[in-house]
């Protein structure tokens, strides 16, 4: 299993604001028709990946990082750093912020932050989302929020498919209605919901909101960070770097045949989000398509990819101890 790829199965999350386009669009068997996230590769204790074939066929990701830590290169730290999702947002999503690592160690027993970014799949014609708010100073924002001025408040983008966006900590925002979403992030699960819309579940009751924390943690002003995107041509594929940052860098590969490829971290973390192929690594192919989730492991160095497709690609940056 050291020189395979390891195929991890997703855990699917139903929220009030999915659908059906994980099924639509990759073939997911889905629990409801309001599945509206995808754990595709995570070791977090409210949803661990698990291994679908080779030596350690039905161990937890988590399982994997405990007791086999040669296989992302003997990195340091108590939990495995990041958490890959797709996100159907069938309706919006909640408007919320997250905490950094200092404030959630503090007040979520001990979980990370989170720091995240968004790969737009797909999205309906003039889709938008929330990125950033308007308020200049702390008390112009807790005034906002109490008295309800979200159309002055937030601050709404538009997107199309093939945008990418980073989502620092303290970021605060929401997905909009008809956008399917790759989301890579810290390994964390702490939300702060700033604002519902007044919805309420099926039971008649609202979702709680966390305002207190949420202005806590808001980063006042907002300003919008600053990508350096850059594409980078070689046989076979093209790479793209969205962002190399604090916590974790992403590519987009497009892979049009053959590619000659190195593992440049201490593992990849793959998803496939359109075509098939196989990767060939020491004269063994291992065949993958749309909707795959995989790691390449430490000890695969040099690897051959066939194909044609586009997977997004990300790495931890830093060395993740607590």
């Amino acid at each position: 299993m050291k020189h395979q790829p390891i195929f991890l199965k997703p855990i699917f999350k139903d929220r009030i604001w999915g659908g059906a386009a994980l099924k639509e669009q990759f073939g997911y068997d889905i629990p409801s028709n309001t599945t509206g996230e995808c754990w595709a590769i995570s070791a977090h204790p409210n949803g661990q990946s698990i291994v679908a074939e080779g030596e350690f066929k039905g161990k937890t990701l988590g399982e994997l990082w405990d007791d086999h830590r040669e296989l992302f290169g003997n990195l340091e730290g108590e939990k495995f750093p990041l958490l890959t999702k797709i996100l159907d947002a069938n309706k919006d999503l909640s408007v919320q912020v997250h905490p950094d690592d200092e404030y959630a160690n503090e007040h979520e027993n001990g979980e990370f932050g989170k720091t995240e970014c968004w790969y737009i799949i797909d999205c309906k014609e003039n889709a938008e989302m929330v990125y950033g708010h308007n308020a200049k100073s702390k008390e112009e924002l807790v005034e906002m929020i109490e008295n309800g001025k979200w159309n002055d408040l937030l601050r709404r983008v538009k997107i199309k498919p093939g945008d990418f966006f980073y989502v620092p900590s303290g970021t605060i925002h929401a997905l909009c209605e008809g956008t399917l979403v790759l989301e890579t992030q810290q390994s964390s699960d702490t939300t702060y919901r700033v604002y519902d819309y007044d919805r309420v579940d099926a039971n008649g009751n609202k979702r709680e909101l966390h305002l207190q924390k949420a202005i806590d943690v808001t980063t006042i002003p907002h300003n919008d960070p600053v990508l350096n995107i850059l594409t980078e041509e070689k046989e076979g594929v093209r790479i793209t770097t969205f962002i190399e940052a604090e916590y974790f860098s992403v590519y987009k590969w497009e892979i049009n045949g053959t590619a000659a490829l190195t593992r440049n971290a201490p593992f990849l973390i793959v998803s496939v989000i359109d075509g098939e192929g196989k990767v060939i690594i020491n004269d063994e192919a291992y065949e993958w398509k749309k909707g795959d989730h995989f790691i390449i492991p430490a000890a695969i160095k040099d690897f051959i990819v066939e194909g044609k497709a586009e997977w997004i690609v990300s790495l931890p940056s830093l060395i993740n101890g607590k």
